[in-house]
């Protein structure tokens, strides 16, 4: 029977509230880790074979795949694409490990997601995190040889609360600003490829250094804030920067330009969650986004950890 029987593992998900793909060239970034993660267990399996079960937020089972130890060869699975990307991930740990993959000989792992996998709040960063836990293997190395980018994500991973990230080193904060409660994270349904993102902003050549610099010090802008006034002011300039040299327009453009507050995208642009500020009551601005169709919008308090 494999050792890793009755293991359990949590990881958080995560937010790029600042730095962008700038966080790739070394500035530094506000990362916030989400109460809602992902959670692994490791059960006994029927055989020798590994199985893997993955699970959604509501329960269902979204993912299945059997695989044969020691080579990891597929045997079956109700979706091919995940399970050859799942297969390539595993080899690439036990690559890396001093285990070799009998060591999962006869477990059946089940991944258990408390946000919608669609949402873009981490779901592969939990799973490096949980594989390289699991294995010995370095998280970061591990990340470079399979999706790629800055890390932070799995610096949020098992992180207390917010941190300062920069190459790979992560510095935990105290973000929790006295207006909070007029914080909001909005569901744009956009979800975005991280790879994608990273080849395009890649795509744009050498960043200068001055650049980087502007972002690590609107970073620390952010993080000192001291109220609402002063944190939209860092939105726009903020907003107003990162859309110049991506050539993208800003999601307040795009989607909210009548809204009072203000609207900074996160991470990837274009896709997954926004943060949105608002001095009105909750139930008018839950209203206002509703009326566009948006109708998943998080409290401050309820999204970060």
């Amino acid at each position: 029977m494999s050792s890793f029987i009755g293991k359990t593992y949590r990881a958080q998900g995560k937010l790029l509230l600042t730095g962008e793909y700038f966080v790739l060239d070394d500035a530094v970034a506000l990362a916030l880790p989400t109460k809602m993660g992902q959670r692994f267990e490791i059960l006994e399996g029927k055989n020798s074979d590994l199985t893997w079960e993955s699970y959604d937020s509501d329960g269902s089972c979204w993912f299945s795949g059997t695989y044969a130890i020691p080579d990891l060869e597929l045997i079956q699975s109700n979706q091919t694409e995940v399970a050859l990307r799942l297969q390539q991930l595993l080899r690439q740990v036990f690559s890396h490990s001093n285990l070799s993959s009998q060591a999962l000989s006869g477990c059946n792992i089940q991944a258990h997601l408390e946000f919608s996998r669609h949402w873009g709040l981490g779901s592969s960063s939990t799973l490096i995190s949980f594989l390289a836990e699991l294995t010995g293997v370095n998280p970061y190395q591990l990340l470079e040889a399979t999706f790629g980018g800055s890390g932070y994500d799995l610096a949020c991973a098992q992180a207390t609360g917010p941190i300062l990230y920069q190459n790979k080193t992560a510095q935990l904060v105290k973000f929790q600003p006295d207006f909070a409660e007029q914080l909001y994270f909005v569901y744009l349904g956009k979800k975005q490829n991280s790879r994608e993102g990273i080849q395009r902003y890649r795509a744009l050549g050498q960043i200068a250094s001055e650049t980087i610099a502007t972002v690590s010090q609107l970073t620390h802008d952010f993080l000192k804030s001291p109220d609402l006034d002063a944190f939209e002011s860092n939105i726009i300039h903020h907003e107003t920067l990162v859309a110049k040299i991506l050539n993208l327009p800003r999601a307040q453009e795009l989607w909210f330009a009548d809204f009072w507050g203000q609207i900074k995208s996160l991470g990837a642009w274009g896709g997954d969650f926004v943060l949105a500020t608002s001095n009105r009551e909750a139930a008018e601005t839950k209203a206002y986004f509703q009326k566009y169709g948006f109708t998943v919008l998080l409290p401050y308090a309820e999204m970060v950890l």
